[in-house]
């Protein structure tokens, strides 16, 4: 016998406009908990450390996976490339720690050394029997197991260099022959040099950095348009200069008529990494690429490698990650009040996350392959200590964010902090205002003494002081709006009668 229940509260059901309405409220209460987050005075310092943190770990246990079947096949330890990676690891930890340390003052003084000293090594690593050959190109010191690139110590010091003679011309920058007078002849120099190895990947890098000097320093739209068109037809002579990169460019263009076992073989096996990888990959470590099917597993075509093992949701992640590295980056450039820090800030971000675009660019077949690695994450030692000293730099300005300064002196450091023996961050002082505090800080001379009635006295005064406001009004001591023009038809303070006009 079946019977209905009829005692009892009836339960009903939300409706949708009530669960539209808390959806809405909730997302509201997300905003703005991330807009309170967001206004923190060291949230720019947070997000970096996370980002960078994420992007090394992730590069470290990738590096691992893509690398250990050729450490295997070499030297018969699957760790051999890992290890080194470690080594290289640790020493990036000590320059990020150096980069975020450092005061930005004497790094600025350091500047111009440091780029004397990065030219001299790419002199030094041209002449045979000092510099090695790696993948075609000259560009590698080796001392023992330890090998160096000087380029990447170059494109940091351009960067530097570049962005503190721009900071000091800025009341000239509207002159192209001041702006470009310093700048573009020590970069054609360096972009040589590089070129002469041959690191074409590189010199792209470099030419990243000038332009985001230029584009971040007021450049004219028009002069930029006009360097962009000259260096893609750079860029293009070059490329179709020497055989192989003339391949990669015809195998990128028709890929399909291209060899597959030859110039398109890279590009052709990455793409079928990421195919294979799906959604969710097939497993950390269980890429089948790795296995000899794809060269430069570990290095320049990582990113096929994460498609493969973490899928795309591994993908999409790195994208984030690289996105949010670019967010902070200008973030950190615009709150900053010294043009120099804004300068170096700006171009080192674009200049890696422009790395980034253009490794997965070329990984996912939307730009023909030119060995550029992925920061952070590709295995390398000199690119990889480059990125992490970019990485403590970045730290360091986000330290010097005005409101960052505050509450430092505010409510005093940390004890991770303390315990790096980090400094106080100091305010930014431009130098007018420095000059003015140096002037009021030593008097002069007593002015003489008035001795006219006060009547006149103050009515002096009253003069000079409308004066005063006048001439600060903003326009400024050349403008022509506060200037007392003269009386038509009169010369040097005499009026002239016009029938007269040619007597003397």
């Amino acid at each position: 016998m079946t019977g209905t229940r009829t005692g009892g509260p009836r339960l009903s059901q939300p409706s949708a406009s009530a669960t539209a309405a808390n959806a809405a409220r909730n997302a509201a209460k997300a905003r703005a908990a991330l807009t309170a987050w967001l206004a923190r005075p060291l949230t720019s310092l947070h997000i970096v450390l996370g980002v960078f943190g994420l992007l090394t770990l992730l590069g470290l246990v990738m590096v691992l996976s893509a690398s250990s079947v050729e450490s295997f096949e070499q030297v018969g330890s699957s760790y051999s490339v890992f290890r080194r990676q470690l080594l290289f690891c640790l020493a990036g930890l000590a320059v990020f720690w150096f980069g975020m340390r450092i005061p930005p003052k004497v790094l600025r003084a350091l500047a111009p050394a440091l780029l004397v000293g990065s030219v001299l090594l790419l002199v030094a690593v041209l002449i045979p029997g000092i510099g090695q050959v790696r993948g075609g190109a000259r560009s590698w010191f080796v001392v023992g197991p330890i090998s160096i690139q000087p380029a990447e110590i170059a494109k940091v010091a351009l960067a530097l260099w570049g962005a503190h003679v721009l900071a000091a011309r800025q009341r000239v920058l509207g002159n192209w022959r001041q702006l470009l007078s310093p700048l573009l002849p020590v970069s054609l120099v360096l972009f040589t040099l590089i070129v002469v190895e041959p690191d074409l990947g590189t010199a792209i890098s470099l030419a990243i950095v000038v332009y985001a000097l230029l584009f971040f320093a007021g450049t004219p739209l028009r002069l930029l348009g006009a360097l962009t068109l000259g260096g893609l037809v750079g860029a293009v002579v070059l490329g179709l200069s020497a055989g192989y990169r003339q391949s990669r460019i015809m195998s990128f263009l028709s890929p399909n008529a291209s060899d597959p076992l030859g110039s398109a073989y890279q590009a052709k096996q990455a793409l079928y990494s990421l195919a294979d990888g799906g959604l969710f990959g097939v497993g950390l470590g269980q890429g089948r690429a790795k296995w000899s099917y794809l060269p430069n597993a570990h290095n320049d075509f990582i990113y096929a490698i994460i498609g493969e093992e973490l899928g795309m949701v591994g993908a999409v992640a790195v994208l984030v990650l690289f996105g949010l590295l670019a967010y902070v980056g200008l973030r950190i450039a615009t709150r900053n009040t010294d043009p120099w820090l804004k300068l170096v800030v700006a171009t080192l971000t674009v200049w890696m996350v422009g790395q980034a675009t253009i490794n997965i660019g070329y990984v996912v077949g939307l730009l023909p392959v030119t060995g550029i690695p992925l920061p952070l994450v590709s295995s390398g030692g000199s690119a990889l200590v480059t990125a992490m000293f970019v990485g403590g730099l970045l730290a360091n300005a986000a330290r010097h964010e005005p409101e960052a300064i505050a509450a430092l002196r505010t409510h005093g450091q940390g004890r991770v902090a303390k315990l790096l023996g980090l400094r106080l961050p100091e305010p930014y002082r431009s130098p007018g205002s420095r000059s003015a505090a140096r002037s009021t800080a030593t008097p002069g001379p007593r002015a003489p003494r008035d001795a006219r009635p006060p009547a006149q006295r103050s009515g002096s005064a009253s003069s000079s002081a409308s004066a005063s406001a006048s001439s600060s009004s903003g326009w400024g001591a050349g403008s022509r709006r506060g200037a007392q023009r003269p009386v038509p038809g009169q010369r040097d303070g005499r009026r002239q009668v016009p029938g007269q006009r040619g007597r003397r």
